[in-house]
C-alpha cells in the first residue's frame, strides 16, 4: 500500500544518514513513489475490518513524491550522484492497472479491486457503502498521481513520523 515513511524500505532513513556524509546517492530523478505513513497504514486496515466482505485488495488514496524532491527536502546542502536503476526497479509505482479497472471501485478515501465474480460489489450496495466505478483503463500510479508532495511537507511529516528533531543538511 506504499512506501511506509520510516519503515526499513523507506529511502527517507536512507537518505537522512547519507545526508550526513554530503552526498545523496538517487537511483534517478524522476523516479516516484506512493508515501504512506503508518498511522495512515493502520488506519485503512482498521477500516477493511469493518467494511470489507474478503477477496478485495484494497489501495489507499496516497500522496506520491520524486526521489529528487526528498532529496532537496532532507539534504538540499548534499552533492547528488545518479547511480541508475537497479535489476527489476521500476521508475513508478503502479498500485492498480488499467487491467484492473474493470474490476475497481473508488470508496473515497481507498479504491477496492473486487473479485472478477462480481458479487462483492452486490455486497457494497447492500450493507450502503457509497462507491462508484472507475473508469475503463484507468490506472493508479504513482507518476500521475493527483498530490504531491512538496519539500515543506516532506520535511514536516519526516518531523512527525520519523524524526521529531530533524533537520535539514
Amino acid at each position: 500500500y506504499g512506501n511506509v515513511m520510516g519503515s526499513r524500505g523507506s529511502v527517507i532513513p536512507f537518505f537522512i544518514e547519507n545526508a550526513k556524509k554530503g552526498l545523496l546517492p538517487i537511483t534517478d530523478e524522476k523516479m516516484t513513489r506512493f508515501n504512506i505513513t503508518l498511522n495512515e497504514g493502520v488506519n485503512m486496515v482498521q477500516w477493511m475490518l469493518v467494511n470489507s466482505f474478503g477477496g478485495e485488495i484494497m489501495v489507499p488514496k496516497i500522496p506520491s513524491y520524486t526521489v529528487e524532491t526528498v532529496a532537496q527536502a532532507i539534504g538540499p546542502s548534499c552533492e547528488r550522484k545518479e547511480i541508475g536503476i537497479r535489476p527489476g526497479e521500476k521508475i513508478h509505482e503502479s498500485m492498480i492497472t488499467a487491467s484492473d479497472s474493470q474490476c475497481t471501485i473508488d470508496l473515497g478515501k481507498y479504491y477496492a479491486i473486487l473479485p472478477a465474480d462480481g458479487s462483492t460489489k452486490n455486497k457494497y450496495q447492500d450493507k450502503g457503502i457509497d462507491f462508484k466505478d472507475v473508469p475503463a483503463g484507468f490506472e493508479y500510479n504513482s507518476g500521475k498521481n493527483d498530490k504531491f508532495l512538496t519539500v515543506e511537507e516532506i520535511r514536516q511529516l519526516v518531523i512527525e513520523n520519523v524524526d521529531k528533531n530533524f533537520k535539514p543538511v
